[in-house]
């Protein structure tokens, strides 16, 4: 079995890409975990507490192999409004409860909820639910946000997504 623990800031255009791991949101915020890779192959994660893994970011098992963090399609529900005020209205509510929350252009993202989709379609947004990836804003207090820092060159997959 794979251990990985390094989280890695950035990867030169000729690292290989050994394999993927796929994760849900509560899955990536998780410190200690066993995963199993796209490849078949067992791995134990063992990452600094407070790590949040995110979608696009690379890994470095003792051994050596680059992994790829994949954000997993899990169950969430896309908030849409036919006014910006009625999704302003909307966010405030989720953020008073301090749901975490992925933040587009005209739309909100959060977990699947059945209250907070009852608390949602109260405040006359619409509410679709969906099987995608979840990546919340990671919070004001958080260290700077999310940043990729990937050179600018294509790096080498031994894998298809």
């Amino acid at each position: 079995m794979l251990s990985i623990s390094t989280k890695l800031d950035h990867i030169h255009a000729d690292t290989v890409i050994t394999d993927v791991v796929s994760l849900s949101f509560d899955l990536r915020q998780k410190s200690r975990i066993r995963v199993t890779l796209q490849s078949g192959a067992e791995a134990a994660l063992y990452m600094q507490r407070g790590t949040i893994l995110r979608g696009g970011d690379f890994l470095r098992a003792d051994s050596g192999e680059v992994i790829e963090v994949i954000a997993a399609d899990q169950a969430v529900m896309k908030v849409t409004a036919t006014t910006s005020k009625a999704l302003t209205r909307a966010a405030y509510h989720l953020g008073n409860r301090h749901v975490p929350l992925e933040i587009g252009d005209d739309w909100l993202k959060l977990e699947a909820d059945s209250v907070l989709k009852d608390m949602l379609l109260g405040l006359g947004v619409d509410v679709e639910e969906l099987q995608a990836p979840f990546e919340p804003e990671s919070g004001a207090y958080a260290a700077a946000g999310h940043h990729h820092h990937h050179d600018e060159h294509a790096h080498t997959h031994g894998h298809s997504h």
